[in-house]
Formats: structure tokens, C-alpha cells, sequence
């Protein structure tokens, strides 16, 4: 029976695949000419990966979704996210950044590392990047394997980390750049949310409450990626957006409706009254009961 291989270290990493013993147990950085392959199936890891390709054939599947080659762009996976390179080609020149989850103890990447949304993004979801943007990065690759290189002393991990968190930072902004660029399929995507939403209503209350992963798979997005182009495009979060119509559902049944505020809730999913009773007030500033007897009155 198939057993997915994990890789707790890069020698192992690196010996599996015929690539170059890393010369810091920690990181490396593996550069990609034209052609690159990781192993014929799927694996985990204990590593962060950064990666800058344009696909010309292969498959590079991370979150149990396939990449689509059709555009150049870079990619973040991270430990224990299920991944497989197969048999890629390159337009051009790409590069891997492997780093060890352990290589940012102590540093404040270690925690701030995991405010990057974008590394829970599926594989179609990863960023596009203009000429420009693409040489900043390469430069930045550069800086990083100059020094991987050069003889490591007390200051070599705090430069290269330096550079990394310049990498995050600047794939921050150039998602953000991304996200506006698309701004007509952003605004699609709000409109197909409702709908989603409107559907999952109009099954009746046996689903439960609606979640983000149920929506953002409905519109084969990621749960975070959804929550950032809706963040982008409305100020508002995936989940504040289910909130918010949920409580204006529930403003609406308040008041159309022959129904108690217990039926209500139920209806729209709702197993807990005294916490749809708080979502309610926190939303519009009164009690549903409180509500419905000022529409009434």
C-alpha cells in the first residue's frame, strides 16, 4: 500500500531527488534550469517553499489542486502541506527557496510568518508577476544565495532572513497589486458569494450554519484567498460577509414572518439561540426580539 513520503530534513529531501546536499541544514536554495523534478508522487514536509517558475508542461499540484501553467508565477506551500512536482519544464529559469520551520526560531518570522494568507492558497491562486516585480524577486533570490554560499558567520542568518521577509513583504503587495488588477472578477465574485449563500438558504436549516470552506469550495477557491478578495473588494472579511447576511435574513424573517425568534435561528441553522441572539446585537445593536418589536410598533 502507497505510503506518502514526509521529509523532516533537506539532506533527505535532497538525496531523494538527485539535487545537491544543502549546505546548511536549514535551507537552500535549489535553482531550476528550465527543467525540475521532485520525486513521481505526492509529499509533505517540514520546509516552507517559495518558488518562482514559468510552467511549460508538468504538473505541480499543492493542496490537492492542480496548477495551472498558463501564466508565470510564484508559489508558497507550507510544512505539512501535501505537494508533488512531476516532470516540470520551464519556460525560463525558476528557483526554490527551501526553509525549515526550525530556521526561524528565535527570529520574529517565526511568528509573523504565518499572518502571510497566502500561504494557505491553493496552486491556480498564486501570484502573477510583471517583469518588473519578477527581476525584484530574482534579486532578492540572488542576495539569498550569495550569501547561502559565502562562508556563514553570526550575521549570515539574519541577512538571509532579511531578504526572505522582504520576499513576503513584497508578495504582499503585489497580491494586493493582483487583487485590483482583477477587480471585475473580484466584483463576480462577490456577486456569485451571495448567490452561493442564497442557495445554501434555500435548502432549509439541516445544513448548519454556512462556513467559509463550504462557500470558497463552491466557487473552487480557497477559504483564505476568498477571504482576501472579498477583504480587497469589500472591506469585509468571507466571514463577516456570512454574518452579515445571515442577520439581514434574520432582519427580514423578524419581520415578514409569523415565526419566533427560536424558529428563526433554527431555519437559518442556528443550534445555539444564545449565540445567534449575540450575533444579532452585535450586528444591528439590539436583541432579535428588540428588533421585531420596533419594526412592529
Amino acid at each position: 500500500m502507497y505510503r506518502m513520503q514526509h521529509f523532516k530534513t533537506l539532506a533527505d529531501l535532497c538525496r531523494a531527488n538527485n539535487m545537491p546536499m544543502p549546505e546548511h541544514p536549514l535551507i537552500t536554495v535549489y535553482r531550476c534550469d528550465k527543467v525540475c523534478t521532485l520525486g513521481d508522487r505526492e509529499f509533505t514536509t517540514d520546509f516552507y517553499m517559495i518558488g518562482f517558475k514559468k510552467l511549460k508542461s508538468g504538473t505541480f499540484l499543492y493542496g490537492r489542486t492542480k496548477y495551472d501553467h498558463d501564466n508565470g508565477s510564484m508559489s508558497f506551500v507550507k510544512p505539512r502541506q501535501i505537494v508533488e512536482f512531476k516532470n516540470l519544464e520551464f519556460d525560463e529559469d525558476g528557483f526554490l527557496i527551501f526553509i525549515h520551520e526550525d530556521f526561524f526560531n528565535g527570529h520574529p518570522l517565526r511568528t509573523e510568518i504565518d499572518k502571510y494568507g497566502f500561504f494557505d492558497y491553493e496552486a491556480n491562486e498564486a501570484l502573477h508577476l510583471s517583469p518588473r516585480e519578477e527581476q525584484l524577486m530574482w534579486d532578492l533570490c540572488l542576495k539569498i544565495q550569495s550569501e547561502y554560499h559565502n562562508n556563514p558567520d553570526e550575521f549570515s542568518r539574519d541577512i538571509i532572513l532579511t531578504h526572505i521577509d522582504s520576499i513576503l513583504k513584497y508578495s504582499q503587495r503585489f497580491y494586493k497589486r493582483q487583487f485590483i488588477n482583477r477587480s471585475e472578477i473580484s466584483g463576480r465574485t462577490v456577486s456569485r458569494f451571495n448567490e452561493v449563500l442564497g442557495d445554501y438558504f434555500g435548502k432549509g436549516s439541516s445544513e448548519g450554519l454556512p462556513t467559509v470552506g463550504v462557500v470558497a469550495s463552491q466557487l473552487n477557491l480557497s477559504s483564505r484567498y476568498l477571504s482576501d478578495l472579498l477583504k480587497q473588494e469589500t472591506g469585509k472579511t468571507a466571514i463577516e460577509l456570512i454574518h452579515i447576511y445571515l442577520i439581514n435574513e434574520a432582519k427580514n424573517r423578524l419581520v415578514t414572518d409569523d415565526q419566533s425568534v427560536s424558529e428563526i435561528a433554527y431555519d437559518l441553522g442556528f443550534e445555539n439561540l444564545p449565540y445567534f441572539s449575540r450575533l444579532f446585537k452585535k450586528e444591528t445593536g439590539l436583541s432579535p426580539n428588540q428588533f421585531k418589536k420596533r419594526q412592529l410598533n
